[in-house]
C-alpha cells in the first residue's frame, strides 16, 4: 500500500471540510448545553449539588478510561494504516470498538440504576440536563461505533487499500466523542 496522501492544502483537513464543520457544530451544541447547565445551576445550587451526588463518579471515571483508551487505539489504527501494517490496524480497530462497546455497557447500567431510583428526565432540572446531554452523547458514540465497524470491514477486506482520508475522518469523529465526554464528565459528575 504505497498510497500517497494528497491533502489539497493545509486548509483541507482529513475527512474534508464538511466533517469538520459537523464536528465544530456538535462541539458548539454541547458547549451551549453545558453553558445552560451552568447558568441553571446558579438558580438552585443546592438542588444541583444534591443531584450531582446521586451520580456514580466511578461509572463516569471508568467510562472516561474506556473512551480515552478507545481513542488511543483509534489513533494507533490510523498510524498502522499509514505504516501499511493492516493486521495491526485491524487489531487496534477492534480494540477501539471494544472500548466504545464497554462505554455503552457501563452507561446502560448507569441509566438502568437512575430509572430504578426514579431519577428520570423529568425528575428535576439537573436530571433533565443529565439525560439530554448524556443521551445525545450516547447517540454520537453509537454513530461512531457504526463508522468504526465499517472501517473494520474495509480494513479486513483482502486485496484492498484503505483510503487513509476515510480512516482519518472516522478517527476524527471518534475523537470528537472522546472530547465531548471529557467536557461532560467533569461538568456533570464532579463540578456542580
Amino acid at each position: 500500500m504505497n498510497q500517497k496522501v494528497d491533502y489539497k492544502n493545509v486548509f483541507y483537513p482529513p475527512g474534508g471540510i464538511l466533517l469538520w464543520v459537523l464536528i465544530f457544530l456538535e462541539l458548539i451544541t454541547f458547549g451551549a448545553g453545558l453553558i445552560a447547565l451552568t447558568v441553571s445551576s446558579r438558580d438552585n445550587p443546592e438542588l444541583f449539588h444534591w443531584s450531582r451526588l446521586q451520580l456514580n463518579t466511578v461509572y463516569g471515571a471508568v467510562n472516561t478510561l474506556f473512551l480515552l483508551t478507545s481513542g488511543y487505539f483509534m489513533a494507533m489504527t490510523v498510524l498502522k494504516v499509514k505504516q501499511n501494517n493492516l493486521n495491526k490496524a485491524v487489531l487496534y480497530n477492534k480494540l477501539a470498538i471494544l472500548g466504545g462497546l464497554l462505554f455503552l455497557l457501563v452507561k446502560s447500567v448507569e441509566y438502568y440504576e437512575k430509572i430504578e431510583h426514579g431519577l428520570t428526565i423529568g425528575y428535576n432540572t439537573f436530571f433533565t440536563f443529565y439525560w439530554l446531554l448524556t443521551a445525545f452523547h450516547v447517540i454520537h458514540v453509537i454513530v461512531g461505533l457504526v463508522i468504526l465497524f465499517f472501517m473494520y470491514l474495509r480494513l479486513r477486506k483482502l486485496n484492498s487499500e484503505p483510503n487513509i482520508l476515510n480512516i482519518e475522518a472516522g478517527a476524527a469523529f471518534w475523537h470528537m466523542c472522546d472530547l465531548i465526554w471529557l467536557l461532560l464528565f467533569p461538568m456533570l459528575y464532579l463540578i456542580l
